[in-house]
C-alpha cells in the first residue's frame, strides 16, 4: 500500500450489523474506488449475518444446526469458517469450540473473521495506505493512518469504567489485530467447553494481539475460559501473538513480548 508525504484523505463509515457496530477508517486511495470497496465490504458483512446468524430461524447455520441441510448445501464461506474453527479448536486443545450451551454455534469465530475479511477488501484498493475496521471493539488494522503515525487501539479497563488498561500500537508492522474477551460488556457469556456452562475463572478480561483478527479473537476466548495461569501459558506458546490478562483481583499478567506493542 502506497504512502504519500502528506496526510492521506480519510473515508469513515459506521454500519450496524450482527447486533453490533462495525466502524471503518480508510486512508488514501481514490475516494470513488474506496467507496465502491466499502459498499462491497458492508454488503459482505450483511451477507455473513444472513448466513451465520443463530437468531435467524432460516439462516444456513440455523438449518445446519437442525440437520435440515449439510455443509455441502451451504455457501462456500460456511465450509471455510468451519475449517478455521476446527483449526482453532485443535490449537487450543478444545478450549475454543463451535458449540454453545450444547448447540452448534460457530459465531465465536465469525465476527473476527468477517471484520478481517472486510478490512482486506479495502486494503486491496490501489493507493490505500491504511485501513482500520473495528467490529464491536475487536480491530483489524493494515498500514498506517499517516506516514509518521501508527494505528493505536485503547484497551478498556474492565475494573475502572471509562479508563484504559493499555494502548496497543501497530507501529512497525504491516498488519495487526486486537481482540478482547471478558465479562465487562456482556456479562458471563463465555462458556467452558468441558461443562457447557459459563466459564468460571479468575479473569475479567483477556486482550490478544497478533496479525489476524480471525485468530486473536479465538485465542482471547480460549484463554479467558482457561483462566489466568493456563491462559497466559497458552498465549506464550503461540507464534506472533501477545496477550494482556486482567484478573478479578486487579492483577495484570502479560506475555513476554507485549511491551513492544504498547504505545
Amino acid at each position: 500500500m502506497a504512502e504519500s508525504a502528506k496526510a492521506p484523505a480519510a473515508v469513515r463509515h459506521a454500519e450496524e450489523v450482527m447486533g453490533t457496530v462495525f466502524s471503518f477508517d480508510v486512508r488514501g486511495g481514490d475516494p470513488a474506488a474506496v467507496r465502491a470497496a466499502l459498499e462491497e465490504a458492508v454488503a459482505g458483512l450483511h451477507r455473513v449475518d444472513e448466513v451465520f446468524s443463530t437468531y435467524r430461524e432460516n439462516s444456513q447455520v440455523s438449518r445446519l444446526a437442525r440437520e435440515e441441510i449439510g455443509v455441502d448445501e451451504c455457501d462456500a464461506e460456511v465450509s471455510e469458517v468451519l475449517e478455521l474453527a476446527a483449526e482453532a479448536e485443535r490449537v487450543s486443545d478444545g478450549w475454543f469450540s463451535t458449540r454453545y450451551r450444547g448447540r452448534f454455534d460457530p459465531t465465536g469465530i465469525v465476527k473476527g473473521w468477517s471484520a478481517e475479511r472486510a478490512a482486506r477488501v479495502l486494503a486491496r484498493v490501489a493507493g490505500v495506505s491504511g485501513v482500520s475496521v473495528n467490529g464491536g471493539g475487536d480491530v483489524q488494522m493494515f498500514g498506517a493512518p499517516e506516514p509518521a503515525r501508527a494505528w493505536r487501539v485503547g484497551i478498556a479497563d474492565p475494573l475502572r469504567p471509562g479508563g484504559l488498561a493499555a494502548v496497543i500500537s501497530a507501529a512497525g508492522v504491516a498488519e495487526l489485530a486486537v481482540a478482547t474477551s471478558g465479562t465487562a460488556e456482556r456479562g458471563a457469556h463465555i462458556v467452558d467447553p468441558r461443562t457447557g456452562k459459563s466459564a468460571v475463572t479468575d479473569l475479567v478480561a483477556v486482550t490478544v494481539v497478533g496479525p489476524r483478527l480471525t485468530w486473536v479473537d479465538c485465542w482471547a476466548t480460549a484463554a479467558f475460559a482457561m483462566g489466568s495461569r493456563a491462559g497466559l501459558a497458552f498465549l506464550e506458546s503461540l507464534p506472533d501473538v501477545e496477550g494482556l490478562l486482567i484478573t478479578a483481583g486487579d492483577e495484570v499478567r502479560c506475555t513476554g513480548g507485549l511491551a513492544a506493542r504498547l504505545g
